[in-house]
């Protein structure tokens, strides 16, 4: 009898691997097999993929039915007839998406969107189990084959495989409503409720546990291992309410039963994303802050000269307006939620440069115990020509510039310019606008300041990811309706445009997605919105204990009289504004004041200045000024949404990510016969056909911490669905997404409305990575690569190439 060997393999090495033994074989082939699988998807078309798996399952169902009674040859007859009937049932709805996919794209030149992205994961868990079912044919017979361990595998692949065809047909229904080339769920939601309250009722264990990671490059895939290892285990010290400062490193990797255990690991991390609350998410993503993870990030990070924690006082300063530099109008400090208090900020240099050590800058330094970094020596460099102003990601809920300053390091390396990297309030403590305004307090001051810094000013780009990357671009809007400098250029690593409960092809990605699970992506909206569910679970009460209860009810009841304190300063500034309107045009000298007081708080300081930008106030636009269509009348792109009227108060909602607006109705059938024929029929509520039923999530209903927030669709907060006039006062935008990121949506067709009204605008879109990779840039040669594609777009701004001479 031949000795088993990894389809492919053979000559020399299977000579050695026999020799070995299995296990050495074992690792060995399967390394290399992985990658063979993840090869498949890209050098098979489609229909030759699903007719070989085809081929292979139904030989090995008939070897397996063969073998006699046996329970683990039954179980391997059927998930091989079960891989038989998903493959050629999803085979068709993937043909359909593919062939229409490219009419999403932003251009010939970048091809990338939602549909590629669900027909390229369904693509890498057909190609494993192709590779998978030839393995199987092929050592079936050896007496090295792993039965139980081939079967366990199989039916984890199966179980991805059953889900994902359940959202190809989501797909395919959004496909059938939208508009034609829109991404975004438009329209009545009421005619697709159900298949969208379904959806988060999904089974997603499976994506967690064997199959983790399945659709990124391989390199990533043990780091998944290893974080959702950490992630049950902290979720176990969490439920015990051991987290804050009695939470350290060693605690993370204490669960060895969900190291061993896939499936247990996939079904607690699916309990934990699907009933813990944001303060969970807050404590576990701020685990890089531990002083002893902090430091060994240090270690292992470039060094460089000055790193330091400034705080900037909260006081208001002028800045002279572009329009006419004689004038100049007040940058009030934050105020929103908490009242005036200092924004921190991290200043990072390779090279020391001339102002980074002085008097007045070191008044502002921050200590934060000893830091080696600062080292200042007789002869300092000049100041840089340029300026990078960074806003870290996050989720608007949790890290810092701490967490960021790795590849800050790198970035303050190879781009040889000065890094100032901005801490702002994190929600749900402190939700929008204090974020936005902290920030904008903070590129104005850098700007004002920037030969303290180390630079003269004549380059300044903004920079930022995720969530940072939101907050550069309504900065730059906010600067240009104060009518002060706006950047040179915006860099956004895969950035969030919209916090609309808007479905999208992308986003039923986060069914799978480990870094941005659908729950986690709701509360954190939830939190930053000002809307996070109050009511929790009793064994959460149970987990907080009385004391816990006393100063979770006083901090919800000081929040509660912020809000108030801010909603009557709200109204009073608002009556001011009017009452000011009403009377004869000021000078500007005289107007300064009235100004500087209607932008002071919350969202009175989010009003447009009629004065710079030609339109109403912010206060004043409702949400079909809001929406697609824009300010412009020539504009043919239809609203994003015209459910509410204006951007009023929150009211909950126990419904899911997909919120319908409230005044959305249960029957729709009059919409119904506007629709393709796919949503026509007795079936018309239904995403799936009949006979194909997807496998449902054990962990109980799901109540996510959304609420039909009007807010959500305010530009600040949602720059996709800001008006043309608003779009056109960014500076150039250069986009780096992330092709299986659930956000990816986001970044295109906010590159298409920029382009639409002639903005400049770049989008690149990196393979087989996860959102958030600048954080894992050290990870692998891929990250890297993608983290410098991140830095040469900063290039194009803090250096622009020289113009041609004439």
């Amino acid at each position: 009898m031949e000795p088993a060997v990894e389809p492919g393999s053979g000559g020399p090495q299977a000579s050695r691997q026999a020799r070995d033994g299995p296990k050495s074989r074992g690792r060995r082939g399967w390394r290399k097999g992985k990658v063979k699988a993840s090869a498949f998807s890209h050098n098979m078309d489609l229909r030759t993929m699903t007719q070989s798996l085809v081929t292979l399952a139904e030989d090995n169902m008939a070897f397996f039915s063969s073998q006699g009674p046996g329970e683990t040859a039954r179980r391997l007859s059927n998930v091989f007839a079960g891989v038989r009937e998903q493959a050629v049932g999803l085979e068709p709805t993937l043909g359909h998406l593919l062939g229409v996919a490219h009419k999403f794209d932003l251009d010939t030149e970048t091809p990338a969107n939602g549909y590629r992205s669900l027909v390229h994961t369904a693509r890498c868990c057909l190609a494993h189990l192709l590779h998978k079912s030839r393995y199987v044919a092929s050592n079936r017979r050896s007496i090295f084959f792993r039965a139980s361990h081939n079967l366990a595998e199989l039916e984890a692949y199966l179980a991805a495989l059953t889900q994902l065809r359940a959202l190809a047909y989501y797909a395919q229904r959004l496909l059938a409503i939208n508009r034609p080339g829109g991404l975004f769920f438009e329209g009545d939601e009421g005619l697709t409720a159900d298949f969208l309250q379904d959806y988060v009722t999904l089974h997603k264990g499976c994506f967690y546990g064997r199959c983790l990671g399945f659709q990124f490059t391989p390199a990533i895939r043990p780091f998944l291992q290893t974080l959702s290892i950490g992630l049950v285990s902290f979720g176990e010290h969490y439920k015990r309410n051991e987290t804050g400062l009695s939470v350290t490193a060693s605690s993370l990797f204490t669960g060895g039963r969900f190291a061993i255990d896939p499936e247990l690991r996939g079904s607690e991390f699916e309990r934990i994303i699907q009933n813990l609350d944001v303060h969970f998410w807050k404590a576990f993503w701020n685990i890089t802050e531990i002083e002893v993870l902090s430091s060994l990030a240090n270690m292992a990070s470039t060094t460089v000269r000055v790193s330091r924690l400034l705080s900037l006082p909260p006081e208001a300063f002028e800045m002279p307006l572009t329009s006419d530099p004689t004038l100049t109008v007040t940058i009030s400090p934050p105020l929103a939620h908490t009242g005036p208090g200092p924004v921190l900020a991290r200043l990072i240099s390779y090279d020391l440069r001339e102002g980074q050590d002085s008097k007045i800058l070191n008044s502002l330094a921050k200590s934060e115990g000893p830091r080696l970094e600062l080292r200042p020596r007789p002869q300092q460099a000049p100041r840089s020509r340029a300026l990078v102003v960074h806003i870290h990601g996050g989720g608007f809920v949790a890290q810092t510039s701490k967490s960021h300053e790795p590849y800050l390091k790198t970035w303050a390396q190879e781009l040889g310019v000065p890094i100032i990297s901005i801490d702002y309030s994190l929600a749900p403590e402190a939700p929008f606008p204090r974020a936005l305004e902290e920030c904008f307090f903070a590129y104005c001051w850098a700007v004002k300041h920037c030969a303290l810094l180390g630079s003269t000013g004549e380059r300044i780009c903004l920079a930022g990811d995720s969530a940072g990357g939101n907050l550069c671009i309504t900065v730059s809007l906010r600067a240009a309706a104060y009518g002060v400098r706006v950047p040179d250029g915006i860099m956004a690593a895969y950035p969030v445009t919209t916090l609309q409960s808007s479905a999208s092809p992308s986003r039923l990605l986060s069914l799978m997605d480990p870094l941005l699970p659908l729950s986690v992506l709701s509360k954190c909206v939830s939190a930053y919105s000002g809307a996070e569910m109050e009511e929790h679970p009793d064994s959460d009460q149970k987990a907080l204990g009385m004391m816990g209860l006393v100063q979770r009810d006083t901090s919800l009841l000081l929040r509660d009289l912020r809000l108030g304190a801010s909603s009557w300063l709200n109204s009073f500034l608002e009556l001011s504004g009017r009452k000011s309107q009403k009377s004869s045009a000021p000078t500007p000298e005289a107007a300064r004041p009235t100004e500087t007081m209607r932008r002071s708080v919350s969202e009175a300081a989010l009003a447009q200045p009629e004065a710079l930008l030609g339109t109403d106030s912010l206060k004043a636009l409702t949400i079909k000024d809001l929406g697609f269509k824009g300010s412009s009348e020539t504009s043919d792109t239809p609203e994003m949404s015209l459910s509410m009227e204006t951007l009023g108060p929150a009211t909950p909602s126990d419904v899911n990510f997909f919120l319908r607006p409230e005044n959305s109705t249960e029957d729709s059938s009059e919409a119904t016969d506007d629709l393709s024929p796919m949503g026509r029929g007795p079936h018309a509520r239904t995403a799936f056909p009949e006979g194909f039923h997807p496998r449902r999530s054990s962990q109980g209903v799901l109540h996510m911490p959304l609420y039909s927030a009007p807010i959500v669709k305010n530009p600040f907060m949602s720059p996709l669905l800001a008006p043309d006039s608003m779009l056109k006062t960014l500076p150039p935008v250069h986009i780096v997404a992330c092709a299986l990121d659930p956000m990816l949506d986001d970044s295109v067709m906010f590159a298409r409305r920029l382009r639409d009204l002639g903005q400049p605008v770049t989008l690149n879109v990196v393979e087989d990575l996860p959102h958030g990779f600048l954080s894992l840039a050290a990870l692998c040669r891929e990250t890297r690569q993608a983290a410098e594609l991140c830095v040469q777009r900063i290039r194009m701004v803090v250096s622009p190439p020289a113009a041609p001479l004439v």
